[in-house]
Formats: C-alpha cells, structure tokens, sequence
C-alpha cells in the first residue's frame, strides 16, 4: 500500500517554530518513527511552502498512491486551487492539522479541503498523522 504525507507552508519549521503549538520534534525525525512504525507500508513524505508545487505533487500521486494525509496548513484556509485538486483526484485524502484548528482565529476555523476528504483529524499534535496511518490500514 502506497501512503504519501503531503505537508504545506512552514511546516519544515516543526520543531522549531512555536513549540508550545506544535512541538518540539522536527517532522524530519517523526516520519522516521513512522516508518519505523508502520514498515509495512511504502511511505513517503513531501514538503512545500509554495502553493503550486502542493498541486503539482497531488495531481502527480493522486492516481498512483492508495492514500494521501495532507497538512496543507495554511492553505487550507485559502487555497480553493487545492481544494479543487483534493476533488479532482481519485486517491482518498485525510486531512491532519498538529493544532486545533477551531480553538484558533476565526479564520483559521474554516478548512476548504474537508469537504472533500475522507475525514479530519485535528488538534491531536504529530499523533495525527499516526491516527491516519491507523484508520488507512484498519479500512
């Protein structure tokens, strides 16, 4: 089974930006524990900050991977683009935020991606991406 987590916008900063929100573990070093926990799945990661390069790399797996966890940050408040490409393709994708995101700024509470994913897990820190890992594999 082919897992791909899709990371946006500053979250190569794990680690180091506000770790009271998002911690103190980079996402560098909790993907090897996912992998190491989850060996038997083929899993990958990818980062951007930058808008276009997210699509480009869901359009590019969207037909070949089983599965997309996508952190779109804080695209997902404002990217209709992406919104439109989680639409567009056939692999299913769950959506993970580290932070509560209706606990935050009125317009961080609006995510224009979940309507078109399998379902959202926020709030829960770097253990949502393990959740997701869970859910896929128990599908």
């Amino acid at each position: 089974m082919k897992v791909i987590i899709i990371n946006g916008p500053n979250l190569n900063l794990l680690g180091k930006r506000n770790p009271d929100i998002y911690g103190s573990v980079s996402f560098e070093d909790y993907f090897q524990i996912l992998k190491n926990n989850f060996s038997a799945i083929d899993l990958s990661m990818y980062q951007s900050n930058i808008e276009g390069e997210l699509i480009n790399k869901l359009q590019e797996v969207g037909f070949s991977h089983d599965y997309i966890i996508l952190n779109g940050g804080g695209y997902t408040h404002s990217s209709v683009a992406i919104a439109d490409c989680i639409d567009a393709i056939r692999a299913p994708v769950i959506e993970v935020h580290i932070s509560n995101i209706y606990s935050r700024e009125d317009f961080r509470k609006v995510s224009l991606f979940s309507p078109f994913c399998l379902g959202s897990i926020v709030g829960l820190g770097l253990d949502g991406y393990k959740l997701a890992i869970n859910h896929i594999i128990n599908r």
